[in-house]
């Protein structure tokens, strides 16, 4: 469990992507979304532009959103705030 107070965009994006390589029909959607191959999603693993492209698929599906939240030990309100911090203008 990851304390919220100190939850960053950077372990985020981690936690999202663990999340969709354990539910292959969310991280085909997201490649699909997105146009990520395989090759092309492991080179960006780990860079900030996908740890917000991550956060952003998951802030647009709350159940996906819920999910992630509930495994992981954290409130939906202390990953939206990591998401308004890279979303300033909403």
């Amino acid at each position: 469990m990851i304390k919220s107070p100190h939850l960053t965009a950077r372990q985020l994006g981690d936690l999202c992507l663990h999340y969709l390589a354990e539910n292959p029909s969310q991280l085909a959607e997201f490649m699909t979304l997105t146009g990520y191959s395989p090759d092309g999603l492991r080179q960006a693993a780990g860079k900030p532009a996908l740890d917000r492209g991550l956060i952003d698929y998951f802030a647009t599906s709350e159940s996906l959103l819920l999910a992630l939240c509930a495994n992981n030990g954290f409130r939906p309100d202390d990953f939206m705030r990591v998401w308004a911090r890279l979303n300033p203008a909403g």
